[in-house]
């Protein structure tokens, strides 16, 4: 149990260091962007593109579990693994494929994951919205 405990720390550590990664990154490209602007369509876009970008960081992390239950004997193949991923990480549970009972902990560690994950990313969008709504405040008041 402490191992599996463990080892789906090591995996929720590398999950929030490939989300660190992404939002930082997507963080130092809008900076450097020219899509702020009062424009309906820039920030559309800028909405599209900065979901996109965090729906592929989430795909990332559920496939690094993924990975995981395939490589360990946990679930027999990818497919499975990446359908069983996906419903854990964003916790909505449907129960028809499940791990074995060693696994359980793993999937429970994954599904705390999601959320914390899933939680950082509204964080950001909420973030990105925010400064869209500053920038247009300060330049209609101007």
């Amino acid at each position: 149990m402490v191992t599996r405990l463990l080892a789906g720390s090591c995996l929720m550590a590398l999950c929030v260091a490939i989300h660190a990664w992404g939002l930082s990154w997507a963080f130092q490209s809008l900076r450097r962007s020219s899509l702020l602007g009062s424009r309906l369509w820039r920030s559309t876009a800028l909405f599209i593109g900065v979901a996109v970008w965090i729906v592929l960081l989430h795909l990332v992390e559920i496939s690094v579990w993924a990975a995981m239950y395939v490589w360990n004997g946990a679930i027999a193949d990818l497919p499975s693994a990446l359908y069983f991923s996906a419903v854990t990480y964003t916790t909505t549970g449907y129960g028809d494929i499940v791990l074995p009972k060693e696994w359980r902990l793993d999937g429970a560690v994954e599904a705390l994951t999601g959320i914390l994950m899933c939680g950082w990313s509204t964080g950001f969008f909420f973030a990105i919205v925010n400064r869209l709504y500053e920038h247009h405040a300060s330049t209609t008041s101007a």
